[in-house]
């Protein structure tokens, strides 16, 4: 067996264990990537670790520690409260509201994990409080992001054009966007209505108990009430565990005799700020949608790192007020960073073996090329679940010139369009940036059993959309 082979099957293990037993796939991935660099690819362990995403955990880590700050000083809340009486208190409303921003966002330069995490946080924030179905409000986000994404002044846009002006094919830059924004504007739509979106249109907010979490619909991959098997009372942007429980009864403690502070110009303290809907924004809460408008910002318009202005922002608004803050780090979801970024650190070993280019190279050299197409999204799709879609599109897209230069059938624009899409719309995976930052953030849910609904409807995606953007953009 070639060590391409190992590897993938090593993959495959991981998958399976992960699903039969309560293990965390990080872990399985840290231990796969030691043991196939090592011995199937000989590589030293300073290649293995070469392949750890940085970026990545320093994304996750500072925007889980900023919103965590941001919820527990009632900031989360408030905005929730104008986001309902910016909508006439019609919350059918602001999933679509958020799925918008999103494209926005990205269509306008955002690079998409910026623009969920920027939106993601207050999403399900407003989700948990208003019995929203948190799948439906994460996946609209993702959706809105990935549909956006393609606009000539994108980054998705910008590197797939380029890539394309290069190889000498012909070019539709509006044909790409257009297929990206409809495709994830269909499918969030499809969500809408079966994750309960249609209830929702017949509730408000002066109709809604804030936190009551009824039944939605959507049958396997719908939340079961409420959301999950083992919710708790919202205390924070993550909730997990015993040790979490300690930690919020120690700042209960601190609140209490934090009350009536002068951040709060005499309110309740920030962290039960939005126990009641009538608590008015205090100096605290300012501060803080003045650190997220500066996250916004700096990251979108001066392209810094998000991680590291996420991470500065939540220091400083902790430095405002420490005792409120001691449990804020503790909120940071690490299972789920550490089981994103083994997955990535194995990908990365994969990488660095030639196994993405062995597979790639095998299938473009097909004698079919609507085959060779299929496959190739195919592809796609599925490394791109689990590493960046950015490097796939600039990886992948070049393999397919050769077939695509000799005048087959397949038109250029209408494969680009259905590469791009396919790379891209499975984002949704817990394992890709985006649906690892919903998975973070979602509030008052069984975090195992979100963690394999993402899964589950990840898999469906990149099973179908595949096959479904090859038919319409390529065989029609």
């Amino acid at each position: 067996m070639s060590q391409h082979l190992i590897a993938i099957s090593v993959l495959g293990l991981m998958f399976v264990v992960a699903t039969v037993l309560p293990v965390n796939m990080g872990a399985l991935a840290f231990v796969g990537a030691f043991l196939v660099g090592t011995w199937v690819a000989a590589m030293p362990a300073k290649t293995i670790l070469a392949g750890f995403p940085a970026d990545l955990f320093l994304t996750l880590v500072g925007i889980t520690y900023l919103f965590a700050v941001a919820q527990n000083n009632g900031t989360i809340d408030w905005l929730v409260r104008l986001a309902v009486r910016a909508v006439g208190g019609r919350i059918a409303a602001i999933p679509w509201i958020m799925f918008l921003i999103a494209a926005l966002l990205t269509s306008v330069g955002a690079v998409s994990p910026a623009a969920v995490a920027i939106i993601a946080p207050i999403a399900l924030g407003f989700a948990a409080r208003y019995g929203i179905n948190p799948l439906l409000m994460g996946l609209m986000v993702i959706h809105g992001a990935q549909g956006g994404g393609f606009s000539p002044i994108s980054i998705y846009g910008g590197i797939t054009n380029k890539i394309v002006q290069k190889a000498g094919l012909p070019l539709s830059e509006m044909a790409t966007a257009f297929a990206s924004f409809g495709v994830n504007l269909a499918v969030a739509a499809g969500l809408f209505v079966a994750f309960g979106g249609l209830r929702l249109m017949r509730q408000s907010a002066t109709s809604t108990q804030p936190a009551a979490a009824p039944q939605a619909a959507g049958g396997a991959l719908a939340m079961p009430h409420p959301f999950g098997a083992c919710t708790v009372a919202a205390q924070g942007a993550q909730i997990y565990g015993d040790a979490e429980a300690e930690a919020g009864t120690e700042e209960h403690k601190t609140m209490t005799r934090d009350r009536g502070s002068m951040l709060e110009g005499g309110s309740d303290a920030a962290g039960s700020a939005a126990s009641s809907p009538e608590t008015p924004a205090g100096l605290y809460q300012y501060l803080t949608v003045a650190g997220l408008v500066a996250l916004a910002v700096l990251t979108l318009y001066f392209k810094l790192d998000i991680g590291f202005v996420s991470l500065t922002i939540a220091l400083a608004l902790t430095l405002i007020a420490p005792e409120l803050q001691k449990r804020a780090l503790g909120q940071v979801s690490w299972p789920e960073i550490m089981l994103i970024v083994g997955v990535s650190t194995f990908v990365g070993v994969m990488d660095k073996m030639g196994t993405i280019d062995f597979v790639g190279h095998s299938v473009a050299n097909l004698t079919s090329p609507l085959m060779a197409a299929l496959l190739l999204c195919f592809v796609g799709a599925v490394v791109s679940a689990f590493a960046s879609s950015t490097a796939v599109l600039g990886s992948l897209i070049p393999l397919a010139v050769p077939f695509l230069q000799q005048g087959s059938d397949v038109s250029a624009i209408g494969f680009i369009a259905a590469m791009a899409v396919s790379s891209t719309i499975v984002d949704v995976s817990p394992f890709s940036t985006n649906g690892a930052l919903v998975l973070a953030n979602a509030q008052g849910v069984d975090r195992q059993a979100f963690f394999r609904k993402l899964m589950v409807y990840g898999a469906l995606i990149t099973i179908i959309a595949p096959v479904v953007l090859w038919f319409a953009f390529v065989v029609l």
